[in-house]
């Protein structure tokens, strides 16, 4: 198993995640009630387990071990990568103020709601797509095949941290639950 196999496995959940995130979306733009704690909880599984956990495996490690062995940080795929997931950090903040204002009275928000989810979702799997099929296999042909073991070894200390892996697959499925409900 190479350390981006990890990455791509955490990808799927990510994208069960959006596909609940962009049904909420379309219901909320059809007139349908969504709680608005449906975006809050989005929002929480975005910001720790795709971005606390699973970019900070790429960022903190994967980016890292890329750099060590010849590919700029800054620039090109590594740079442009670093820049969604800034956008992506963005846009989660903007869904999760519009739904504090839509919870408190303010209905003009819940268009923002909409706008900034179904923005995040397609973000990220166009985000996702780039990952999967140009970064994650040129990390591969990088990255020597006897750093793998240790990248996922670094990658099982950030999963373990804080217990939140296993936390936000749960709320992965949760979120699931309350879209097909």
């Amino acid at each position: 198993m190479q350390a981006t196999d990890i990455l791509m496995e955490e990808h799927r959940v990510i994208e069960r995640v959006l596909a609940s995130l962009e049904t909420a979306a379309n219901r909320l733009s059809a007139g349908q009630i969504v709680p608005m704690d449906f975006f809050f909880k989005a929002a929480d599984f975005i910001k720790n387990f795709a971005d606390g956990c699973h970019h900070k495996k790429e960022e903190g490690v994967l980016f890292v071990a890329l750099e060590v062995n010849g590919m700029p940080r800054d620039m090109g795929p590594v740079g442009m990568i670093i820049g969604e997931h800034e956008e992506g950090r963005r846009l989660t903040r903007a869904m999760r103020e519009s739904a504090e204002r839509v919870q408190a009275g303010d209905t003009a928000a819940l268009s923002q709601v909409i706008q900034n989810a179904l923005d995040y979702a397609a973000l990220l799997r166009e985000h996702i797509q780039k990952e999967d099929h140009i970064l994650f296999p040129m990390a591969d042909h990088v990255i020597p095949v006897e750093q793998h073991q240790q990248l996922i070894a670094d990658f099982n200390r950030i999963e373990h941290e804080d217990e939140i892996h296993e936390k936000y697959l749960r709320v992965a499925d949760e979120l699931a639950k309350v879209v097909t409900a």
